[in-house]
């Protein structure tokens, strides 16, 4: 394992006091087979930050790269490494919140998180079934207050079981409200982030109110499943690629560059070595403040990920109809 490398302690600090590293490993679409590798040479390439999720499939896993890098005797401390897991939407019951916990900490060998999430504001049924469906293919929803979950996750916080709780999708009304009845603050907002959607009005009300916005999907999510024939590829941007020429970096880098810069946390998703590597040499080179803002400018409002479904032949957001869906507020 080499030393950490220059600029790697580059962190954002939690309202916490507690620091979390800018850059991290993505796992959501990393197969089971590749993933466990993909972990390892992050942790060999300097990353000190892994994001996970139960519904991504693969904790055992990312379980076996951490119990073979992590703990006594070997190459890393526990507390070298910030991990971050999230409750997913079948388990926003206050009674399912700990048991949800306690699963991932089995399957990532952990005896804590340093942040638990919730995975979306919106709630599935209850039970196994982690997208569980009527006769016509439509999902089978719950209205669960996710106050009610937020109050169930700031005991695993007493308990010891995460260091920190935050939230995942969530718009600014949401947070606010989650706000009005927390006793323990959600430390991390993490959403979508990338030029085409740069969260700016977001990220202010992040930094307002003392959360630390997480980006994912900051390259535009290249390899998602849903992609539309004529929408715009991020990594093809002129502005970025112009930029790229001139410090000698990748368009990634100059996109995960600009996201630090911001103070933003990023979560880049590969199982590639070369690219694995590439994406956290980003604490080398410095954008200046006209470059930073022609980079912001590119926004459009592009949302990348958005669940979908087909209903009479017509792709539609699949939740948009669920009381607590994010999404149909401006931000």
């Amino acid at each position: 394992m080499r030393v950490l490398l220059r600029g790697m302690n580059d962190f954002a600090v939690l309202n916490t006091g507690r620091k979390m590293p800018l850059l991290g490993l993505g796992t959501w679409k990393s197969e089971p087979g590749k993933v466990k590798q993909a972990v390892v040479w992050a942790l060999e390439a300097g990353y000190r930050h892994i994001d996970c999720a139960a519904i991504y499939g693969n904790e055992v896993e990312i379980g076996e790269a951490l119990q073979d890098t992590l703990g006594p005797g070997k190459a890393l401390r526990r507390e070298d490494v910030f991990i971050t897991s999230k409750l997913w939407n079948t388990r926003h019951h206050p009674e399912d919140v700990e048991p949800a916990l306690l699963k991932t900490l089995k399957d990532l060998k952990l005896e804590y998180l340093d942040l638990y999430l919730i995975h979306w504001p919106y709630a599935f049924q209850r039970g196994d079934v982690p997208f569980p469906k009527k006769e016509d293919g439509t999902l089978l929803y719950d209205n669960i207050d996710y106050k009610l979950t937020w109050a169930a996750m700031e005991k695993l916080v007493e308990k010891g079981l995460v260091r920190s709780i935050g939230l995942s999708n969530f718009n600014s009304r949401q947070i606010d409200d989650i706000l009005s009845v927390a006793s323990i603050k959600p430390t991390v907002l993490q959403v979508e982030g990338h030029p085409y959607l740069a969260q700016v009005e977001l990220l202010a009300h992040c930094r307002d109110r003392g959360l630390v916005m997480t980006a994912y999907s900051p390259l535009g999510s290249p390899d998602r499943a849903w992609k539309h024939p004529d929408e715009p590829v991020l990594l093809q941007e002129p502005v970025i690629a112009t930029l790229a020429e001139k410090y000698k970096k990748s368009p990634a880098q100059i996109i995960l560059r600009w996201q630090t810069q911001r103070g933003v946390v990023t979560i880049p998703k590969s199982v590639t070595e070369s690219r694995i590597q590439e994406n956290i040499q980003v604490f080398d080179f410095t954008l200046e403040a006209e470059e930073m803002k022609s980079i912001t400018a590119l926004n459009k409002g592009w949302r990348y990920i958005v669940p979908m479904i087909q209903v009479d032949g017509e792709r539609v957001p699949r939740d948009a109809g669920h009381p607590h869906y994010p999404f149909n507020d401006p931000y």
